[in-house]
């Protein structure tokens, strides 16, 4: 009876390593199909996220830093866009998906709801509004 619960109890926990190790294979930096941004992801807890860690046109016209100048709270505008953190609180779903999370584009300064499915060296972001048929796709790639 021991020998079974210990066996069992091994199994369990292998199962839950290789379950851990699944998920983090998304960890890295991604670049966005244009490939003028690379997002940095990482775990915090059980959490996936992504912060902006390079910009192919870090300074705007001015020749300043580029800021987020579209966000909704006014006083969140002066914050720099490099930095910025635009994945928040992933769950890893099991079969290379990652949902619950959101996604902010600095561009509109808006933030939806966002799966993202990891294919080999390819990440498929879905942002969405409500459901996830109304929203917008995109592949980023693996940064080497």
């Amino acid at each position: 009876m021991k020998k079974s619960c210990l066996i069992t109890l091994v199994l369990t926990l292998f199962a839950f390593s290789a379950f851990a190790q699944n998920a983090d294979a998304i960890l890295g930096s991604w670049a966005n199909p244009s490939g003028e941004d690379h997002i940095l992801i990482y775990r915090r807890g059980n959490k996936y996220f992504g912060k902006l860690d390079w910009i192919k046109f870090p300074n705007d016209e001015t020749g300043r830093p580029k800021t987020d100048k579209n966000n909704p709270d006014e006083k969140l505008r002066s914050r720099p866009e490099w930095g910025l953190e635009l994945l928040k609180d992933f769950t890893y779903d099991g079969d290379n998906v990652y949902d619950d999370g959101t996604i902010y584009d600095p561009k509109n300064g808006k933030t939806y709801s966002c799966k993202m499915t990891l294919e080999g060296n390819t990440l498929r972001i879905r942002g969405y509004i409500g459901i996830s048929l109304f929203g917008r796709s995109e592949t980023w790639t693996r940064v080497k």
